[in-house]
């Protein structure tokens, strides 16, 4: 390889990742406590550089060019480098200051492992940042062969030879609703019934007899319309949601019923007063998975996130979800 003169100030790829990241100058420019100005110098320099204009103004900030998304995985993975090499004489707890890693989920993961992701990794890495992107399981391999994601927890796609992938453990489903609504009237309901909790289980009966809220990325006709099918029921969908942090604002007021992953209805129920039944119907589990690039773990920050997920176990009787 021929030598290439890098006798710039190498900040000024420290400028790109935050512009990249930031998505506009002035966030960029308090990211990295330095003026706006400086950071318009810097990206002047970068566009000579690289001969390309790397981010171009849109209504909602600076969108990267398709030069600079491909540039990114690269200066990221040097600067990380830089991060390490300047970090090995540092004490432990300094050492991944002001580093982040991305991990890909959906939001029922996000819901339900954040909040003690967070504080694993503070205890075992402060300093280091944690940054939660959307993913499910058709995108996930793209996203982390992108680089768009350091790591991934999910219930499936991550069976490709390019990635490496553990088991962190199995799901199943349970059922939200709001105890303050009777069910509506139907065999065995009266309409006279008195407004109070809910009896601590749905029978199949009530439950085809409610009206549902469906969480999927699309359509409405989820893996509870199959397994209803085969067993001669169907069930109403009124609505569908890509969101499970909307369930909340969904169901309340309603006699609606959502079947979602248990963990996500154990950590939706305690914040929103709704309460959490096992589904009257026999669902598959499915095994959750956390996943990431063969070559990631050269990273000595996401393999201490790999380590730190793996070793999350979920509370007794609130298994995991999809």
């Amino acid at each position: 390889m021929n030598d290439v003169d890098i006798g710039f100030d190498l900040n000024v790829l420290r400028v790109f990742e935050a512009l990249h990241e930031e998505g506009g100058a002035t966030r960029a420019a308090l990211r990295l406590g330095v003026t706006q100005s400086a950071v318009s110098a810097a990206l002047a320099r970068l566009r000579h550089v690289y001969g390309d204009p790397l981010f171009t103004r849109t209504g909602r900030g600076l969108a990267p060019t398709l030069r600079a998304q491909e540039l990114k995985p690269v200066i990221s993975e040097a600067l990380n480098k830089c991060r390490e090499s300047l970090a090995l004489g540092t004490a432990p707890q300094a050492r991944y200051q002001g580093r982040s890693v991305v991990i890909g989920m959906s939001d029922d993961f996000e819901i339900a492992l954040g909040p003690a992701l967070i504080q694993a990794v503070a205890r075992h890495a402060p300093g280091l940042r944690l940054a939660f992107r959307q993913t499910h399981s058709q995108i996930v391999a793209e996203m982390l062969m992108g680089r768009e994601i350091d790591l991934a927890i999910t219930a499936s796609g991550l069976a490709t030879r390019w990635l490496s992938h553990e088991a962190l453990g199995e799901g199943g489903y349970a059922c939200l609703v709001d105890p303050q609504v009777p069910p509506p009237p139907g065999p065995g309901n009266r309409r006279s019934r008195p407004r109070k909790a809910i009896a601590p289980s749905l029978t199949l009966s009530d439950y085809v007899g409610r009206d549902h809220v469906l969480i999927s990325s699309g359509g409405f006709i989820g893996v509870v319309d199959e397994v209803l099918a085969a067993a001669g029921h169907k069930r109403r969908v009124i609505a569908s949601t890509t969101h499970f942090a909307a369930l909340p604002y969904l169901l309340k007021g309603t006699a609606a019923v959502a079947t979602l992953p248990a963990h996500a209805a154990h950590a939706i129920a305690p914040m929103s007063g709704l309460q959490v039944l096992p589904c009257p119907v026999e669902m598959p589990r499915f095994a959750i998975e956390l996943g990431w690039r063969t070559d990631a773990l050269r990273d000595s920050a996401v393999a201490h996130v790999r380590a730190v997920v793996a070793g999350l176990r979920p509370a007794p009787g609130r298994t995991t979800g999809r």
